[in-house]
């Protein structure tokens, strides 16, 4: 199996909504190490921990939770629920947060709709903070694509609700689309099938 193709994205910047096909791809120098069963027919968290290393070495949209501006975002994100009343997370880095919510993901999603359903709201949830982020850094030409941090362009914001929403958005897309590219390859790993997304209920 080869390594994963970028997560389709529609007009806008938006996920699109299309079937994330990881096995039909040329096969490539590496790829994510198999997962392992235990006797108990549940996945091994060894074998995952590998998976969760290779894509956080060789997957450049995953390897960006280990990037110090995105390390900055989760501190940042820290930081804010303290002061807003909020419950912080119980972790360390953003690595940490990323890697824990992934096997919590398969520990509560422990079967093929409920994982199905949850890789959807999380490419949801990626596509409208990819939005927001994208409309405030035009209206403030914010320079993040030019590989500044978002926590420092933020300061160009004049309203705090606004640069609030802003790098709460910046810290969603990044978390969401590591999150999506690693729980759409374990999907087809454990279900054998790409993944589709849920559709809404007639």
């Amino acid at each position: 199996m080869g390594v994963p193709p970028p997560i389709p994205v529609g007009e806008g910047g938006t996920p699109a909504l299309l079937s994330i096909n990881y096995m039909n791809e040329a096969a490539q120098q590496s790829a994510p190490p198999k997962l392992r069963r235990g006797e108990n027919g549940k996945i091994d968290n060894s074998s995952l921990a590998d998976v969760l290393e290779w894509f956080l070495n060789y997957d450049q949209r995953v390897a960006l939770m280990r990037h110090p501006h995105v390390e900055e975002l989760f501190i940042w994100k820290q930081q804010d629920d303290k002061t807003s009343g909020g419950t912080p997370s119980p972790f360390s880095t953003a690595e940490e947060r990323f890697a824990v919510g992934i096997v919590l993901a398969l520990e509560q999603n422990d079967a093929q709709p409920l994982l199905q359903l949850w890789i959807t709201d999380v490419l949801e949830a990626l596509g409208q903070a990819k939005e927001t982020t994208e409309q405030i850094d035009h209206s403030y030409k914010l320079e993040t694509n030019q590989g500044r941090s978002a926590v420092e362009e933020a300061n160009k914001i004049p309203a705090s609700n606004e640069k609030r929403i802003y790098l709460t958005s910046s810290w969603l897309e990044a978390l969401c689309t590591a999150e999506a590219r690693v729980l759409g390859w374990l999907y087809q790993e454990i279900y054998g099938v790409p993944y589709e997304p849920s559709q809404p209920p007639a």
